[in-house]
């Protein structure tokens, strides 16, 4: 069987660090900005995290809302830990910009249709201008 977040390409990986992986939402997204921290290891939730891992996520995860915030201009981030998919802890921080309409704040963002996904180019650009100020 193979796992999604096991067979991530490496050239989508933005960041590697303390057992994490950053990188773009990888699905089609009305927002800008939308990366994931992943668990390089099978973790389904945040209580399957090691200590050193736990530690290390808040940090890490500050640090990339940080630059969401600063680089991409964004007025706030969501930080969102689901964890019904895949075997692995994954935290989608999601950056909310003045102009986001109300049916892609929160949560909403996740049901957005495909059709009012942005051009592939501008997500690209905008997770390399985060990794950018990492």
């Amino acid at each position: 069987m193979t796992c999604p977040a096991c067979d991530l390409a490496p050239a989508r990986v933005l960041l590697r660090r303390d057992g994490f992986l950053l990188h773009a939402v990888n699905q089609p997204t009305p927002v800008k900005g939308w990366l994931v921290l992943t668990s390089e290891r099978h973790a389904r939730a945040w209580y399957d995290l090691t200590a050193e891992e736990s530690a290390a996520l808040g940090p890490f995860a500050r640090r990339v809302m940080q630059a969401q915030l600063s680089v991409l201009k964004a007025e706030h981030v969501y930080a969102f830990a689901i964890g019904d998919v895949l075997q692995h802890f994954h935290l989608h921080l999601v950056p909310r910009f003045a102009s986001t309409p109300s049916h892609h704040r929160g949560r909403a963002a996740f049901d957005a249709p495909a059709s009012e996904a942005l051009d592939a180019r501008e997500v690209e650009a905008a997770a390399l201008a985060v990794k950018g100020a990492l």
